[in-house]
C-alpha cells in the first residue's frame, strides 16, 4: 500500500487489529522498503508492515524532526556560579533518523532539558556553544579557543567551568588545557558521554551532574576529566588532565587514570572524596596558548618504514613523538633516519606505547644508542600528552631537551608504583 504522507506528518494508521497515532519517521538507510516507522506519543517507535495497513489519515501539522526541547536554567544567586561550554561530541548529539546513527545537533540549553537537576547544584550563569564538531576533527586552534574561553569565564566571576566534549580525543584536549592554563582560579572539568543524550542508557546525565558538582563545590585548581567510574550509575572519577586516557571504545567507564590515581571520586548526590594530592584553586587564570602545530605522533612497529621519519624532516616538522616499544626501542632500520632528524634540529621524543610503566634507555644497548643520538625519553608521560607537551614547549621557543624532562603539571610521576599497574574491565 502506498502511504500518502511525508516524514514529520502526524498521522493515524489503522490495521486489521490496531490503530496507531504518531509522527511518520524518515526511512533509515539500512531498513527495508516493506515497513514504515511511527514515533508514538509515548516516545517509542513502532514498525508497521505496509501490507497490513488498511487506512492512513493525517491528523496534524508536520513535526520538526531535528528539533530538541530546550530548558532554560533558572538563575539562583544563592548557589555557586559556573559556566558550561559546549564543544560538540556525543554528549551534544542525538539520533539521526535517516542513518540510524547519531550526529552532533544539540546546544548546551538543549542538553539541560535532559538534566534538570543542574538547577539545584549550581547557578549556571552562562552556557555557550564554542563549536559543535566531532572531537577527532579538533586542532590546536580549538584547544587555544577553549583555553581563552575558560580563562574568560573564570576571570569574570565563574567559580568553575564545565566543558562538554567528545570522548574520542578528550584526553588530548585535557592535556592541552593543562599546559595552556596557568594559575587556575577554579575547577576546569571536562565531561562527555559514550552514548547520545536521547538514549535510555546514556551516561550523559550522571557525567554532567558529577562534573557540575566538581565545578561548583571542589577546590580543584587544575584541569580534570570527569566520567563514569563504573558501568553502573553510581559515581564518577575526576582524572588529572595529563594522566587520563580513553581505554575502551564504548563502555561507560572507558576513561582510566594511567600510572596515577584519580584525584577525586564524586557521586550524583554531590559527595566528593579526595583520593590524591592536587593543585588548589587560586590566582588569576592565564591562557598561555602558544603552540607549534608542526609536531607529529608516530608509532614504532615491526617492519616500520623509516621513510616516515624522513618525510617529516623533509616537510619541516619541528618535533616527532614516537610511541616506542618496550622500555624505549624502535626498529634498527630507523637509526639513521632518527640521527638525521636530530642533526636537522628536529626534536625526537620517545613515549611508551605500553602506556603503563616508564621508559628506561639504559637497560638495552639499542636504547642507549638512541639516547646518545639525542633522543629525549619521556619517562611515563602518555604518548598523547607528550605530543601536546612538545607542541607547547616548541611553541614557546624552549629547548625540548631541557624542558621535556621537567614536570610542569603532573604529567611525570615521581616514581613508578606497582599499585598503578595495568587496568582492566
Amino acid at each position: 500500500m502506498k502511504v500518502d504522507a511525508k516524514p514529520g506528518d502526524y498521522i493515524e494508521i489503522r490495521t486489521a487489529d490496531s490503530t496507531y497515532s504518531g509522527v511518520l519517521m524518515p526511512r533509515p538507510e539500512l531498513t527495508d522498503n516493506d515497513h514504515i516507522v511511527l514515533k508514538l506519543d509515548s516516545g517509542y517507535n513502532v514498525g508497521i508492515a505496509l501490507d497490513e495497513i488498511r487506512s492512513v489519515k493525517k491528523l496534524g501539522k508536520k513535526a520538526e524532526l531535528e528539533s530538541f526541547p530546550a530548558r532554560k536554567i533558572e538563575k539562583n544567586p544563592n548557589l555557586p556560579s559556573i559556566d558550561i561550554l559546549g564543544c560538540g561530541g556525543t554528549i551534544a548529539s542525538r539520533i539521526d533518523y535517516e542513518t540510524g546513527g547519531v550526529k552532533w545537533a544539540m546546544k548546551p540549553d538543549e542538553v539541560f532539558f535532559t538534566v534538570p537537576e543542574l538547577k539545584d547544584i549550581a547557578n549556571v550563569r552562562g552556557a555557550r556553544l564554542l563549536f559543535n564538531i566531532a572531537s577527532e576533527s579538533m586542532t590546536a586552534k580549538h584547544w587555544q579557543e577553549m583555553a581563552r574561553e575558560v580563562a574568560k569565564s573564570l576571570n569574570s566571576g565563574a567559580r568553575g567551568v564545565v566543558l562538554m566534549h567528545g570522548t574520542d580525543t578528550m584526553h588530548y584536549s585535557a592535556a592541552a588545557l593543562s599546559f595552556m592554563l596557568k594559575d587556575i582560579s577554579g575547577p576546569v572539568v571536562i565531561t562527555g558521554s559514550q552514548r547520545s543524550s536521547d538514549r535510555g542508557s546514556s551516561d550523559s546525565p550522571q557525567n554532567l551532574i558529577c562534573a557540575t558538582h566538581l565545578a561548583a563545590k571542589s577546590d580543584l585548581g587544575e584541569v580534570v576529566v570527569c566520567m563514569h567510574g563504573s558501568e553502573s550509575d553510581d559515581f564518577c572519577w575526576a582524572h588529572r588532565g595529563v594522566k587520563v586516557r580513553k581505554m575502551h571504545t564504548s563502555r561507560r567507564d572507558a576513561f582510566q587514570s594511567i600510572n596515577a590515581s584519580p584525584l577525586m571520586k564524586v557521586t550524583p548526590k554531590g559527595e566528593i572524596a579526595k583520593l590524591a594530592e592536587y593543585r588548589k584553586a587560586g590566582g588569576k587564570t592565564i591562557a598561555d596558548t602558544k603552540f607549534e602545530e608542526r609536531v607529529t605522533l608516530l608509532k614504532a612497529y615491526p617492519g616500520g618504514d623509516p621513510g616516515l621519519i624522513d618525510y617529516c624532516v623533509d616537510k619541516k616538522f619541528k618535533g616527532i613523538v614516537i610511541e616506542a616499544t618496550g622500555l624505549g626501542h624502535v626498529p634498527g632500520t630507523w637509526e639513521n633516519s632518527i640521527q638525521r632528524a636530530v642533526e636537522k634540529g628536529v626534536a625526537v621524543v620517545f613515549a611508551a606505547q605500553t602506556l603503563y610503566g616508564r621508559l628506561n634507555p639504559y637497560v638495552y644497548e639499542p636504547a642507549r644508542k638512541m639516547k646518545d643520538l639525542g633522543v629525549i625519553y619521556a619517562e611515563d608521560v602518555l604518548p598523547e600528552v607528550a605530543y601536546v607537551k612538545l607542541g607547547w614547549v616548541l611553541g614557546h621557543g624552549l629547548d625540548p631537551a631541557k624542558e621535556m624532562p621537567k614536570n610542569y603539571v603532573g604529567e611525570i610521576s615521581p616514581r613508578t608504583e606497582e599499585k598503578f599497574g595495568v587496568g582492566g574491565f
